[in-house]
């Protein structure tokens, strides 16, 4: 391999590593109590390692560049923004009390570090077992609705049992089965919670509507494919 093809390898793992930064970027913007920006910067990093990964699989970076471990490189910067990052924008969203806002964030930071520690975490339709820890996008979900401490609570309480059981939960790119639609409703899903952070959280009832439609929709279809399979 030449040099310059590694360094064009290399710059893959660069990639990966810009989570790492924009992490920082997030923790301050939620230090500071600005959420929607917190938000948007976890947004960005959730676009990064939608990119990162099939680069790295087409280049076959794992085999061609050994010495760094895309995988342990990629756990690292997902956990803090998939998981601990959510927990802390939970607690700052003032939602819970003192209490539930550490007892919730406790719990989510612990379920997601074991799952991200699963072997068996990734099924072979190309999706999850288990809720994938995906803390990021539910914490935006019941920021952004302003939801009751009861929802909250019992939410997090849900994902972290579904952690550890045999339930599916899709991936949107890798997932073939209704790919075309789920890629559409995670837009439509994208597009409201920019909607809903642009406003400050402060949002009509259409908006609640769609955020609470599509947020559903992308929760339980992986159940859905897991179900009509059995049928």
């Amino acid at each position: 391999m030449t040099g310059q093809t590694h360094s064009r390898l290399f710059l893959i793992h660069v990639l990966t590593a810009l989570g790492a930064p924009i992490a920082l970027l997030a923790l301050v913007a939620g230090a500071n109590g600005d959420l929607p920006m917190m938000f948007f910067w976890l947004w960005v990093a959730l676009v990064v390692d939608g990119l990162d990964g099939p680069l790295a699989r087409k280049c076959d970076i794992q085999n061609r560049l050994p010495r760094w471990s895309g995988v342990i490189l990629d756990l690292v910067i997902d956990y803090a923004t998939y998981v601990f990052l959510p927990a802390f924008a939970l607690y700052q969203s003032g939602l819970l009390s003192e209490f539930w806002g550490l007892l919730s964030g406790s719990i989510i930071v612990f379920t997601g570090a074991i799952y991200f520690a699963d072997n068996n975490m990734k099924t072979e339709s190309g999706g999850f077992l288990g809720f994938p820890g995906v803390w990021n996008m539910l914490i935006v979900v019941l920021v952004a609705l302003q939801c009751s401490p009861l929802v909250i609570i019992g939410m997090v309480a849900l994902c972290s049992v579904l952690t550890f059981l045999p339930v599916e939960f899709v991936h949107p790119v890798r997932t073939a089965k209704w790919r075309p639609l789920t890629l559409s409703i995670l837009t439509v899903w994208s597009a409201a919670l920019a909607m809903a952070l642009y406003q400050d959280f402060v949002i009509d009832a259409w908006l609640y509507a769609l955020i609470t439609a599509t947020s559903l929709y992308l929760f339980c279809v992986g159940a859905a494919h897991q179900v009509f399979r059995k049928i």
